[in-house]
């Protein structure tokens, strides 16, 4: 609802058939769906730069520019690639259906076309796109750094945020690109291993000109069938530490202690990250909560969560 006005379902429908254009036209509209045509899949993609529909029905075998080749532009452009593309093929083998899902398809239809099934799958692919869109929406709001990958480690989805600290880490990489910085597409194969175990994390470390930084990656959840929820923590080990030392009195390694409680770790990750022990850690901790005047763990986390704020 914008303005008072509803706003209606777009489909486009891309078919090089005037009697095919004609059935699917009157299907949709009859169920309250705004429709508009191309009859090639370069008239798609000139349509598509003028307005973008809410779900595209593609003719998989067209003259000129087929519909495989259309939907790998349309998912190419930034603008254009949230669009689900259902394709209608009239072909019997099974290539094609995969090459239909390759270049970003997510369903498809055999023709004659059977109307209650190509209604129930349009509708259900307008409900997922609104409710994908509602959701990133509300993500990004919040100032989230999430990404989302199938159960194969393949990237499908992330929020600006994310988006901005993995392009850090690889200088130039855009969630366009579809493919993931080889360091992080590792370490996420690693972390699906664990999909058994929420909460389990890995990190990558990489150095720039202005000192060591790390990346930290939390399993978060399988949500869907094939999709699985990552949150990404950015960290800034040596110059979050130095402010510590600097605004809080501590020596070097009581800094770099204090830094990973506050950054949520146990004592035994700790231990891992500086290469001491447990048992010396504890010690440190000790001395921390002497010099900072506190009794609990939250609370020297909560003092250097706000030393280390710019």
């Amino acid at each position: 609802m914008t303005d008072g006005v509803f706003h209606r379902d777009s489909v486009l429908v891309v078919d090089d058939q005037p009697e095919s254009l004609r059935m699917l036209t009157d299907t949709l509209e009859s169920s309250g769906i705004s429709v508009l045509v191309a009859t090639s899949g370069q008239g798609a993609i000139d349509l598509m730069g003028h307005f973008v529909p809410d779900l595209v029905l593609m003719d998989a075998v067209m003259p000129g520019m087929d519909g495989f080749a259309a939907t790998t532009l349309i998912k190419a452009n930034p603008a254009t690639r949230h669009v689900p593309v259902i394709f209608m093929t009239g072909l019997t083998g099974s290539e094609h259906v995969i090459q239909g899902f390759e270049v970003g398809g997510v369903d498809y239809v055999r023709k004659p076309v059977n109307v209650h099934e190509l209604l129930a799958r349009v509708r259900l692919h307008l409900g997922q796109a609104r409710a994908v869109q509602a959701s990133t929406i509300g993500l990004d709001a919040t100032g989230r750094m999430l990404m989302a990958t199938d159960l194969g480690g393949r990237f499908l989805w992330c929020t600006p945020l994310a988006e901005s600290v993995i392009a850090r880490l690889e200088p130039g990489w855009s969630s366009e690109t579809r493919q993931l910085p080889e360091p992080v597409r590792q370490t996420i194969e690693r972390l699906l291993q664990r999909c058994d175990a929420p909460g389990t994390t890995l990190r990558i470390d990489w150095r720039e000109n202005t000192g060591s930084y790390a990346l930290e990656l939390v399993l978060i959840a399988q949500y869907r069938e094939n999709e699985v929820l990552i949150r990404l923590n950015q960290f800034d080990p040596e110059g979050d530490a130095d402010k510590l030392r600097a605004r809080l009195g501590l020596t070097e390694r009581e800094a770099e202690v204090l830094l990973w409680i506050s950054y949520g770790k146990s004592n035994a990750d700790i231990s891992d990250v500086l290469e001491i022990s447990p048992r010396t850690v504890q010690k440190h901790l000790e001395r921390i909560y002497e010099k900072l005047g506190v009794e609990t763990r939250a609370a020297a986390a909560a003092i250097a969560i706000r030393s280390a704020e710019n």
